[in-house]
């Protein structure tokens, strides 16, 4: 009785610590969701202009630009995969994998070759595991995102896709994140950057809001020459704050829920415990009464 004690109480001692470490990182990482969070609000406004810019251009000027154009037989598909550098956070990254590999089999299937791009060390390690080929791979501060890092991505890729197909170039690029829809939910979303799909729109306006009028100086195609990167930098980037915001929600839900555990295993156990310490009190308790009946029938 007196090891089972042991054990039990040592359980419980092991159980209190990880539900200190738990609660530490989740409460880490809600501090940390509010400033991601922020930073998805302030970056809105920007990206919501140059969405509108490139909409005005793109629909009031008949131009066949590189940026615009779909192939005819499109041969080569990259894909870019946006995945955290750190565990803990539940299902964060292995949702996004898992949408990348239904993506994957879709363009497989209509023939194309895909080539993988990768964000965040966790699509590093799974891709080396699974012995899949890395065209190019982004790894530090996935919770932090840098704009640096997001125009590296955006440079990279448009170099690409204008590259001939026979001399390595892709026809489309799609990107798969985590999209922040609450702090319970984020969703898993894929998105095709290029050939360029304008998310927006170019829409009447309303009664409460004025669109601008553009005039293109000095010609169209150089209008577009100068928005199209930079859309393309902002579309990448908003796709790392998104899931910068996501991680952290994730990782607060899965610390929560590590934490709840702990409390439900401290609570068995203790329970345990105090059976173990009662049995082991009733056997000496009869021990002695025992001994002492003994004594008595003795004499």
């Amino acid at each position: 009785m007196g090891a089972q004690l042991r054990v039990y109480r040592q359980k419980i001692r092991s159980a209190t610590t990880t539900k200190k470490i738990t609660r530490a990182m989740e409460l880490i990482s809600a501090s940390r969701i509010q400033k991601a969070q922020g930073r998805m609000t302030a970056a809105l406004p920007y990206s919501r202009a140059v969405t509108r810019a490139v909409s005005a251009v793109a629909t009031y000027s008949n131009i066949d630009h590189p940026l615009l154009t779909e192939s005819e037989k499109p041969v080569r598909a990259a894909m870019v995969i946006f995945t955290s550098d750190r565990g803990l956070a539940g299902a964060f990254s292995s949702q996004v994998l898992r949408e990348a590999g239904d993506l994957r089999a879709r363009l497989e299937g209509e023939g194309k070759e895909v080539v993988n791009y990768v964000v965040g060390r966790k699509a590093v390690g799974n891709f080396a595991f699974r012995q899949r080929a890395v065209e190019q791979a982004w790894t530090g501060n996935t919770d932090q995102p840098q704009f640096e890092t997001a125009k590296d991505i955006a440079t990279t890729l448009i170099e690409r896709f204008v590259k001939d197909s026979a001399e390595g170039g892709v026809d489309e690029i799609h990107i798969v994140y985590n999209r922040f829809v609450s702090l319970v939910t984020q969703s898993p979303e894929v998105v095709r950057v290029l050939p360029l799909e304008v998310v927006e729109g170019v829409d009447e306006p309303g009664d409460t809001e004025v669109f601008p009028l553009y005039e293109f100086e000095p010609e169209p195609d150089d209008v577009l020459d100068a928005l199209l990167p930079v859309y393309i930098e902002n579309r990448i980037f908003t796709a790392m704050l998104q899931s910068a915001a996501s991680e952290h929600a994730a990782r607060q839900k899965a610390m929560k829920s590590a934490s709840d555990n702990a409390d439900k295993l401290i609570q068995k156990y203790t329970t345990l415990s105090n059976n173990a310490r009662q049995a082991e009190i009733t056997q000496q308790i009869s021990e002695i009464v025992g001994g002492a009946d003994a004594l008595v029938s003795a004499k």
